[in-house]
């Protein structure tokens, strides 16, 4: 157990000597280490409880996820229904159902196509027989078409991992460094930005559903009787963005949507100079812009963000380069704001700001102190207690559990994980548990030494048989933090992630750094006593 190859003893040092080399960014200011290559750049980020920053819960609007699922059945039973030439009138959603009525002759026919419309639902679910659509014969030509509870909880699972992908794009756009974004409950989401003192603008952008399309103006009914209500039904009477607010009466066909979108940039206009947003279309986007300004030249067109009219142009020629601009007058600032939220999409359902919080930096260093000091007191302690109880060989538990430590900070650094108070908490007790190892491993020792053996031959049993003890401790323990990491939030999995790797650590250092330096030890001395 104490005899170690060449080859052996160099892999061991090697791998400490290489991890821990890793945590070495950390020590310098990041100005510094911008200039190293990219692969070097790698160190541990401070959480929002060291250095500050925004924490934000955001919550899925429900209400809209419900009502654009009703309204996704009405189109699709309109699309079917048109599709197999059946006739229908009535077609509306009344509550929970999407209703349509079709002559008795056409209903044995209208049935079946429209119960192609439920889909079994993912997952647990769709074993259990839950289907997307409940389709059913009310009587007198009037088929009901029902959206189950278990569907809407889908569609809002859906929506908000959605969404969180749009958050973190739109946030990355902003330049921050390491968001955390992740989901919480069924319709919540958490958005936490270390550093960013000043939570505004990324409640605007967040706030922001960026739905954009691009809709004809409805020119046969003037806006200011439209106001009175005089509507027409294939139209939607909008307001403009800007103040002061200006009516429109804007066609609900959708020419182009925001999906179809592959690029949004800020830009200046070249004549007036104002900020605008140049955007660019897909092949199919292109396809359909082009033919939609053939037809309509002269005729003005809307462009809408999230039910509001940006600008309204007229359509003086067609516009067949699959690209344009948006103006309206913008801000410098808000034409990128624009451009950021057309760039990663728009949101399947609107967010509302459910709870907001900001810690300052000042408090973020408090932290670090308490964190700090923690730290150097449970280690010096620990120190003194291993010195004064093993002597000598105190000393080589010490330097393994400084390796140990230094390990940890190089597997952060590699992760570029995000050390937040309670996963110094975790370092903490790491150092604790790699401690605990070596007072398993000494302790066996003087038990062989009191049964009568050498100092070699007491040495390499309080090795071997300390490991299975060792293994079991380590293990059950990184149980423990695999499921505060897989069913706990935020800080809980700061604590379990630097609580695991220091278990991985720890086995690592206390059988081979720690053996090693007793292996060299004994190899030197050829000792007749061990001084424990």
């Amino acid at each position: 157990m104490l005899y170690f190859t060449r080859w052996k003893a160099l892999a061991v040092i090697l791998t400490a000597l290489l991890v821990c080399l890793c945590a070495v960014p950390n020590f310098f200011p990041e100005s510094t280490v911008k200039t190293w290559p990219k692969w070097a750049q790698r160190h541990v980020v401070l959480g929002l409880d060291l250095q500050g920053g925004s924490h934000i819960l955001l919550e899925v609007d429900s209400n809209s996820v419900k009502k654009d699922k009703l309204d996704q059945v009405r189109d699709d039973v309109r699309r079917v229904l048109r599709d197999a030439k059946i006739g229908y009138t009535g077609l509306a959603v009344r509550g929970d159902n999407v209703e349509v009525r079709v002559k008795d002759t056409d209903l044995a026919n209208a049935l079946p196509k429209l119960r192609e419309l439920s889909q079994p639902l993912g997952g647990l679910l769709g074993s259990s027989g839950q289907r997307s659509v409940e389709v059913s014969d009310a009587g007198g030509g009037l088929i009901r078409l029902t959206v189950p509870p278990a569907a809407i909880t889908e569609r809002i699972r859906q929506s908000v991992e959605q969404s969180i992908q749009i958050v973190e794009r739109r946030i990355n756009e902003l330049g921050t460094v390491e968001p955390l974004i992740q989901r919480q409950g069924i319709d919540r989401i958490l958005v936490q930005v270390p550093g960013l003192q000043d939570p505004t603008r990324l409640k605007e952008l967040l706030g922001k559903t960026a739905k954009l399309d691009f809709r004809m103006v409805d020119s046969t009914v003037p806006p200011d009787q439209a106001t009175q209500g005089r509507v027409p039904p294939d139209s939607d009477l909008l307001m403009s963005a800007s103040s002061p607010k200006v009516p429109y009466v804007i066609k609900k066909q959708v020419l182009v949507s925001g999906g179809d979108l592959t690029d949004a940039q800020p830009g200046f206009d070249q004549r007036s100079g104002e900020p605008i947003v140049s955007f660019r279309f897909n092949t199919s986007g292109a396809r359909k812009f082009a033919q939609a300004t053939l037809e309509n030249v002269g005729q003005p067109f809307a462009i809408v963000l999230d039910n509001e009219v940006i600008s309204a142009p007229v359509i003086r020629e067609p516009i067949t380069g699959g690209s344009g601009q948006i103006s309206g007058s913008f801000t410098v600032q808000g034409a990128n704001d624009l451009a950021i939220l057309l760039r990663a999409g728009a949101l399947p359902a609107p967010l509302t700001i459910i709870e907001e919080r900001t810690v300052g930096p000042g408090l973020g260093q408090d932290s670090i102190a308490a964190g700090e000091l923690a730290s150097y007191v449970g280690s010096v302690l620990v120190i003194v207690f291993m010195l004064l109880t093993y002597r000598l060989f105190g000393f080589f538990a010490n330097v393994a559990v400084a390796i140990n430590v230094a390990m940890i900070f190089g597997i952060l650094s590699l992760l570029n994980a995000t050390l937040t108070l309670p996963g110094i908490a975790g370092i903490v007790l790491t150092v604790g548990i790699a401690v605990d190892s070596n007072v398993l491993i000494y302790e066996r020792i003087r038990e062989e030494l009191r049964a009568g053996r050498t100092a070699i031959s007491a040495i390499d049993a309080g090795f071997t048989r300390a490991l299975a003890t060792i293994l079991d401790s380590n293990i059950t323990t990184f149980i423990a933090a695999a499921v505060l990491f897989y069913i706990g939030t935020g800080p809980v999995r700061g604590f379990a992630v630097t609580l695991g790797i220091g278990i991985v650590t720890t086995v690592f250092t206390a059988f081979t750094v720690t053996r090693l330096i007793v292996a060299a030890w004994v190899a030197w001395k050829r000792p007749k006593t061990v001084p424990i």
